[in-house]
C-alpha cells in the first residue's frame, strides 16, 4: 500500500555507508529528506549526491538530515561515493541505505515495475521531527531532482506549521503569504500580522512574510 501524505513514515534498520541505522532513531527532532537512486555509479545520481552534498549548510539550517537509498551494497556506495568526491568537487557526509533486499523499497514503495521491475525510481520524501510523511515526490530515473525545490518546500512547511499562512505559487523565502481562509476574527489577524494585508478577495488575503 502506497504511503500518503500525512502517514507516519515507517521505521526500518538498514544497512549504509556509514554502518547499520535505525531510521527513527538516526532522526531523531529533526527533519528528514530520504530520496532513492535506481543505482550506483550512474551519471544522474553521481550529479544529485554531489549537490545534496554541497547542500549540507542549507540542509543543516533548516534542522534538515538527507539520506539516500539505492539496492546497491554498502561496499560498492563506499566506492561510489570517492567518484561523487571527486567528479562532484565536494565531499558526501551523509548515509546512503544499502538496500539489497529492498526492505525499504518495499516500504516506501519505491520500485514501480511498469518502469523498471529491479530499480528503485527516484522517490522522494520528506518526513517532519513527528516521523510524518510532509511531501511525496517521484521522479522517472531519467531526470534529475531540483533540490532547490526540495529546500523551498522544506522552508513552506516550517513556517506554515507556524503561522496561519500557505504560500502562494512560485513562493520563495521572503516573499508575501496568504492568510489562511479559515481565519476571519480581525482582532487575532492584526496580532498575527501586524504588517497588515491586501485583501484582492475575501479569500486571497495576501500578507508579508511572518519574521522578516
Amino acid at each position: 500500500m502506497s504511503l500518503r501524505l500525512g502517514d507516519t513514515a515507517p521505521d526500518f534498520e538498514q544497512d549504509s555507508s556509514i554502518g547499520r541505522i535505525k531510521f527513527h532513531d538516526w532522526l531523531g527532532e529533526s527533519w528528514g529528506v530520504l530520496f532513492s537512486h535506481p543505482a550506483d555509479f550512474t551519471p544522474v545520481c553521481t550529479t544529485e549526491l554531489g549537490l545534496t552534498a554541497k547542500l549540507k549548510d542549507e540542509f543543516a539550517k533548516r534542522n534538515v538530515k538527507p539520506i539516500a537509498l539505492s539496492v546497491d551494497s554498502a561496499e560498492s556506495h563506499k566506492e561510489w561515493i570517492k567518484d561523487i568526491n571527486e567528479t562532484q568537487i565536494t565531499s558526501v557526509g551523509f548515509p546512503i541505505l544499502a538496500d539489497g533486499d529492498r526492505k525499504v523499497s518495499e516500504l516506501y514503495d519505491m520500485i514501480h515495475p511498469n518502469a523498471n521491475e529491479t530499480l528503485t525510481v527516484r522517490s522522494l520524501f520528506v518526513i517532519d521531527p513527528k516521523k510524518k510523511v510532509r511531501l511525496i515526490i517521484t521522479y522517472p530515473a531519467s531526470t534529475g531532482r531540483n533540490f532547490d525545490e526540495v529546500l523551498r518546500v522544506i522552508d513552506s512547511l516550517q513556517l506554515t506549521d507556524n503561522h496561519q499562512v500557505a504560500t502562494p505559487g512560485n513562493w520563495k523565502q521572503g516573499d508575501d503569504v496568504v492568510i489562511v481562509p479559515s481565519l476571519k476574527d480581525e482582532a487575532l489577524i492584526k496580532q498575527k500580522f501586524p504588517k497588515g494585508y491586501k485583501a484582492l478577495r475575501p479569500y486571497l488575503r495576501l500578507t508579508p512574510q511572518p519574521g522578516k
